[in-house]
């Protein structure tokens, strides 16, 4: 595999893809976008390129239909194989265990996890319908979410501080 990374500071772009000259397995590619938000960090995975690993599956397997002995020859294109097909997973497992290790979590974002009321400024849950202390309707203040990408984002915001969609009221 080659990796290239793209961008510095605020937002970083990293694509992983099989090497030019790889000896077995097909052609794959997946790209991870890393940027700085308001709270933290927004990690993205794209979509992985599969059309190389499809054809050297797809040619393994007419290879086996002709000739079942010709899979001990491709054994090691099998494996590279798999080893792709499990490429978006493993990279969120190093996401996540460098997470772990740096004691990142999770959680929303401080300004998500609380509500304002526009009446009279207490402090309420996300999710509650009316004011714990004036009972004024909370519905126009929850956070909703980026129609693009699914980022939690406040109320009222123009846009996505995740890829920088336009938010759309309703």
């Amino acid at each position: 595999m080659q990796v290239q990374q793209f961008g510095s500071g605020d937002h970083i772009t990293v694509q992983i893809a099989t090497h030019r000259y790889a000896r077995a397995g097909g052609q794959t590619a997946l790209t991870i976008s890393m940027q700085q938000v308001e709270d933290g960090v927004s990690i993205q995975i794209g979509q992985q390129s599969w059309l190389g690993v499809a054809a050297s599956l797809g040619i393994t397997a007419l290879a086996a239909f002709h000739n079942p002995i010709s899979l001990l020859q491709r054994l090691d294109h099998i494996a590279q194989d798999l080893e792709y097909v499990q490429l978006t997973d493993e990279v969120w497992r190093v996401i996540q265990e460098t997470s772990k290790r740096m004691g990142l979590t999770y959680q929303l974002s401080n300004t998500l996890r609380k509500l304002v009321c526009p009446y009279c400024s207490v402090a309420n849950p996300v999710g509650e319908p009316n004011c714990i202390a004036c009972g004024a309707p909370l519905g126009l203040q929850q956070p909703t979410t980026c129609s693009r990408c699914g980022f939690a984002v406040r109320a009222g915001a123009s846009y996505c501080p995740n890829c920088g969609n336009r938010i759309t009221a309703g």
